[in-house]
């Protein structure tokens, strides 16, 4: 059994979930929340912080990821285990740059495999003497978690590579996708078992664990939490072809701050949330933002860095300084190019290969002066691809070799085992060129070692004999598709496909004058060494406390099911309109204000049919029945399409066209706001409109009486939005000496006069009220869009002049949660109708009742 909390969860695979064999016992938690007593395990124990139970909270973050940063090696006599720190990974060098009075506590795979009997010990040693709590993945859910859904479909996916045949790429398989919710559940129990969720930060790391956060957050809704992607995020073309590419994305979403290592992934994310989810983000004072049930997710672009205090304590020992003599011994009198990659099909080691041998064949003179260094270092996946590119590694490596090699010199030094940390460093110190020539790559911080170890260290300097007084300098060759290329302004950008391109920037590289090589390096080492690893984390934790600083002050609950559970978060002002709440105001009250919106209140935005149903007619004539009711439609629609429609309602007002146009009845006539507006702006606006509509593919412009209108909502969502935005700038421009607004709005751009707007529609209908000695004592207004935000800013307006009954029942209600200067939400048009039936209801039933009583009063 996998987990005993795991019961309605599985659905979200859509399938069964297989039975991976036995889970150690859980770790024991306190009590979270004051006065709220979490699930205990049978023994009772305590949290990891504490020995015995203590209201006293040390704030911690807890780091997750897939596998812990510990080495791991059996006792010589083979009955026990050795745990050791591993100094190169990320997840323990970000520990420096997290605040003094952080608590580390880290939780993930160890990467060996304990057997059963030995995972209680284990885990009881690590988090003792670690502080590190160990998830164990039974052997066949981690094989298909890892070596099957991250390595065979993710990570080539995130690569750009699609699966268009089954030897090219791993095909969907249902039954991996299965398996990853799986380890990504056994995951999310083990955080549940340590966490204190009021206090805590929890920080998730990589692909590894996208749809962690649902599960976090369906436990704890306010727990505070932090994504970090350490791969590249495909474009939407790519990223839209993943079958669960929803559920992925809604799991993601659910973390409070999602940090990426460039602009080009982050913009790739936010593409992918607007096609495919229909999410809008917003960048406000720096941080970009996207609201999602009231939350706002922040995304974080934040490059990676190195570690500059460990690599400096490498540098000055002294076995790096005795393999920097032995090599440049070894090399003497030739110019080392370096490469250090992982034996991966992203990381373009054949092509850089290729490269070199063009680089000999077009500059013959470098035969017998230039080697190429390839440290390849062992593959982390396996498949067939693995062993294709050691395969034509291997061939392109030894063909060169016997092309241009000769007794004592070979063009290209394959190095194809696990190399020390120290021997790396050793092969930056004496290249005078790094090559990184991968085709997809995240953060790929090899060329921020190489520049650092360039810089070397006054030890090192004295050890070798070189002067410290003097410029140092290095040269890179980068990929432009390798996250840190960005950050590189003095390095030579390359594609990696471009084989002659590739050996003609080697070629300028080493030929380059030393001055402009110091120039560069000193560029490149002024950023690096401030934009450490300590950097990237301290700036992550300073954004996750602000992106949950608010957490406290909103009200949060969770609605839906498996992956699509997500929290919905709400002002302390700001609640759902309950039905029974407004029915039982609406029936002790007799003067009574409705003024509904259209499109998107009554009639679903996405409708293609506009003209409203036989219900919304029947439900809005009951409520002009009433005669303790003035109704009114206020909408941006022109008054001939309103008219039309609502026919059938007699007594119905109608606001058109933002207002510029009202009637009071069918029987009354049009009375316009603005009777003497001058029109001719509409003869320099709408050719501009109608060159936008041109480039723009599937965008249109309605004409109405008072105002253009400009619609993409059709249009590519990225390009819509930017053409819009370069609409209303131009509009802006031209019209800026004309009597009128241009204003955007949901997928519009919009033209009116001057003065115009629903919020004075409001303001009038109220004040007429009023002056005819009706105040009224019960005011309803829905809307959904930021034009409808004018009409609750007036009827708030009115409020506090006190122009209405101090009593009076105000009900101003904005569709779908969002910011909004309403105090009520309903979720869609479907609550909207269901509500205003309730309110039919009510009116018939007193129809009913008063007809009765007068039928009586007659008959007596």
């Amino acid at each position: 059994m996998v987990s005993r909390s795991y019961s309605n969860l599985l659905d979200l695979a859509s399938g069964d979930i297989p039975n991976f064999g036995r889970t150690p016992r859980r770790l024991p938690r306190v009590m979270t929340v004051p006065g709220i007593i979490s699930e205990f395990d049978d023994d009772n124990a305590n949290s990891v912080t504490s020995d015995a139970p203590s209201s006293i909270c040390v704030q911690r973050m807890i780091i997750v990821a897939n596998q812990l940063p510990l080495r791991a090696r059996r006792k010589p006599e083979g009955k026990s285990w050795c745990f050791s720190w591993d100094e190169d990974s990320l997840l323990l060098q970000l520990k420096d740059g997290l605040s003094e009075d952080l608590d580390i506590v880290y939780v993930g795979c160890l990467k060996v495999e304990v057997e059963p009997s030995e995972q209680d010990d284990v885990a009881l040693d690590l988090l003792e003497n670690f502080k590190c709590v160990p998830t164990f993945l039974p052997p066949e859910l981690q094989s298909k978690f890892y070596h099957g859904f991250c390595k065979q479909q993710l990570w080539p996916l995130f690569h750009y590579m699609l699966p268009l045949s089954p030897d090219h790429g791993g095909r969907f398989d249902r039954s991996l996708w299965q398996a990853y919710v799986s380890a990504n559940k056994i995951f999310a129990d083990k955080v549940m078992e340590v966490i204190n969720p009021e206090d805590d930060y929890v920080w998730v790391h990589d692909y590894h664990l996208m749809v962690l956060p649902t599960f976090l957050r369906k436990r704890f809704n306010r727990v505070k939490l932090g994504f970090f992607l350490h791969s590249p995020f495909p474009s939407s073309e790519i990223y839209r072809t993943l079958p669960v590419r929803d559920e992925i994305l809604r799991a993601l979403l659910n973390a409070d701050l999602i940090g990426f290592h460039t602009f080009d992934y982050a913009r790739h994310f936010l593409s992918c949330c607007s096609r495919m989810l229909g999410l809008d983000y917003q960048s406000k004072r720096g941080y970009i933002g996207l609201d999602y049930y009231g939350r706002t997710v922040g995304i974080k672009i934040l490059p990676g860095g190195i570690h500059m205090a460990q690599l400096e304590t490498v540098l000055n020992l002294s076995d790096t300084a005795l393999r920097v003599g032995q090599l440049r011994e070894e090399f003497k009198g030739k110019k080392i190019l370096l490469g250090v990659d992982d034996m991966d099909i992203f990381k373009g080691i054949s092509l850089k290969l290729l490269a070199m041998e063009q680089l000999l064949i077009q500059h013959p003179g470098w035969r017998g002066k230039v080697v190429l260094v390839q440290i390849a270092n062992p593959a982390r996946g396996r498949g067939k691809d693995v062993q294709e590119i050691q395969n034509e590694t291997y061939l392109t490596t030894n063909r060169i070799n016997e092309t241009f090699g000769f007794p004592g010199y070979k063009p290209v030094v394959l190095i194809d085992r696990a190399v020390p940390l120290y021997e790396r460093y050793a092969f930056y110190v004496i290249a005078e060129c790094c090559v990184v020539n991968a085709v997809r790559d995240g953060m790929n911080l090899t060329p921020y070692e190489y520049v650092c170890c360039r810089q070397g260290c006054p030890d090192l300097d004295e050890t070798l004999g070189l002067n410290s007084g003097i410029p140092k300098k290095s040269m890179l060759v980068v990929s432009e598709f390798i996250g840190c290329s960005p950050s590189l302004s003095g390095a030579i950008r390359v594609n990696p496909w471009n084989i002659e391109a590739v050996a003609e920037a080697i070629n300028v590289a080493l030929t380059i004058p030393v001055a402009e090589q110091q120039l560069r390096h000193e560029k490149h080492y002024r950023y690096v060494s401030t934009h450490d690893v300590n950097y990237w984390a301290r700036s992550f934790e300073q954004d996750l406390a602000r992106a949950c600083g608010d957490y406290y002050n909103r009200r949060c609950w969770g609605i839906g099911f498996g992956l699509g559970f997500r929290v919905v978060s709400l002002g302390p002002n700001f609640r759902k309109l309950s039905i029974e709440h407004i029915v039982s105001a609406y029936k002790r009250t007799n003067r009574r204000a409705i003024l509904l919106d259209y499109d998107g209140t009554m009639m679903p935005q996405t409708s293609i049919i506009k003209t409203p149903s036989g219900d919304v007619i029947s439900v809005i004539n009951s409520l002009c029945n009433d005669p303790k009711n003035v109704v009114f439609i206020v909408s941006g629609r022109g008054r001939q399409s309103l008219s039309e429609w609502f026919s059938p309602c007699h007594k119905l007002g109608i606001a058109a066209e933002h207002g510029y146009f009202t009637r009071w009845s069918k029987d009354s006539e049009w009375e316009n706001t603005l009777p003497t507006t001058d029109f001719d702006w509409m003869k320099i606006a709408k050719p501009v409109m109608k060159l936008y509509t041109e480039t723009t593919d599937g965008s249109a412009i309605e004409e109405k009486d008072s105002a253009l209108v400009w619609h993409h909502q059709d249009a590519d969502p990225d390009f819509g939005s930017c053409q819009a935005k370069e609409l209303l700038d131009h509009l802006e421009s031209v019209l800026a000496n004309e009597p009128v607004e241009v204003k955007s709005g949901q997928h519009i751009v919009e033209v009116k006069p001057q003065g115009i707007s629903k919020g004075l529609v409001a303001e009038r209908l109220l004040s007429k009220m009023v002056e005819r000695g009706k105040p009224p004592d019960f005011v309803m207004c829905i809307g959904d869009d930021r034009s409808d935000e004018d009409m609750f800013e007036s009827i708030a307006s009115a409020m506090a002049k006190q122009s209405m009954s101090s009593k009076a029942e105000v009900f101003a209600c904005t569709v779908g949660q969002k910011p909004s200067k309403a105090k009520y939400y309903l979720e869609d048009t479907v609550e909207v109708m269901k509500m205003l039936r309730g309110l039919a209801v009510a009116s018939d039933q007193e129809a009913k009742s008063l007809s009765s009583q007068v039928a009586l009063e007659s008959s007596l």
